[in-house]
């Protein structure tokens, strides 16, 4: 399992294009019949992705996790962003639609991921957090996810946030989650940008055509990088950074938060004018 190590905004300045995605940037993680995870030294958080298409993936436990099976000491949300699927969590199936998520908390010892039409496969996001108790494992669908609309057409940031995960939603230990749907000619998310002083957040992107890509925004408000990002990447980012993005077309992102708090609310957010 790749590992992501943390990084001080001091030295984040002098990151040419190179390094900033090769320390922040999560990509390759949807492969065919795979399960792939990255480990990130920001609140232990683990960002991956399953793509099960002709065979029935298990989630299998990792030798840096130093533990018995996955799940001992950690939670996990899984959203569908593809085809119809199937999650069995100690022989409990869950069928997942595109936008479906489910929550499997601490404790639980055997993990799979199949899909129902390998022809339209599911591709499973995955984040994993620690965990310090155990919350039941939890479906919840698209249609019955609290909705907030964001944004405006005027300013191109017109969104639907889609919150799974939080203190009045599924409830979970320390893991936050949710994906937001931007609408046909809006590019913009996280306009304005905010950072979190007590939390990490991981962005993954999806639904965005090959040949288009987005602009990720980071670093500390005053000292602005970005990266471009392609459909299934990831991006990690830490409590001192924003996170922002704007794409050459509308797409949908998967956004995912771990540390103190489970506060959406939770954010120091930074005027349009004082960015640099």
């Amino acid at each position: 399992m790749k590992i992501l190590h943390s990084v001080h905004p001091d030295d984040f300045k002098s990151y040419d294009t190179a390094l900033i995605r090769e320390r922040f940037l999560v990509d390759d993680i949807v492969k065919k019949d795979t399960i792939n995870c990255v480990y990130t030294h920001y609140d232990r958080m683990i960002v991956g992705a399953a793509n099960p298409v002709k065979e029935q993936l298990v989630l299998e436990n990792y030798v840096n996790l130093r533990a018995e099976y996955f799940l001992e000491r950690r939670e996990i949300g899984i959203i569908n962003v593809a085809g119809d699927g199937v999650i069995t969590a100690d022989g409990e199936s869950y069928d997942l639609h595109k936008f479906d998520c489910l929550y499997i908390g601490k404790g639980a010892k055997r993990v799979t991921f199949s899909s129902k039409n390998n022809e339209s496969p599911a591709v499973f996001y995955l984040l994993s957090a620690p965990a310090h108790g155990s919350y039941p494992t939890t479906l919840l669908g698209i249609d019955r996810v609290a909705k907030v609309d964001a944004g405006s057409a005027a300013s191109a940031n017109l969104r639907t946030i889609n919150k799974y995960i939080h203190s009045g939603g599924i409830k979970s230990c320390q893991l936050v989650m949710g994906l937001t749907i931007l609408h046909p000619g809006s590019v913009w998310n996280t306009m304005p940008a905010h950072t979190h002083d007590r939390r990490m957040e991981a962005y993954f992107y999806f639904d965005l055509p090959a040949s288009q890509k987005v602009v990720h925004y980071m670093g500390k408000g005053d000292e602005t990088r970005h990266i471009m990002v392609n459909n299934y990447e990831a991006v990690v980012s830490p409590p001192w950074s924003i996170h922002s993005g704007s794409g050459t077309t509308n797409y949908n992102f998967i956004w995912g938060m771990a540390g103190e708090n489970l506060d959406y609310t939770d954010m120091d957010v930074i005027s349009i004018n004082d960015l640099r």
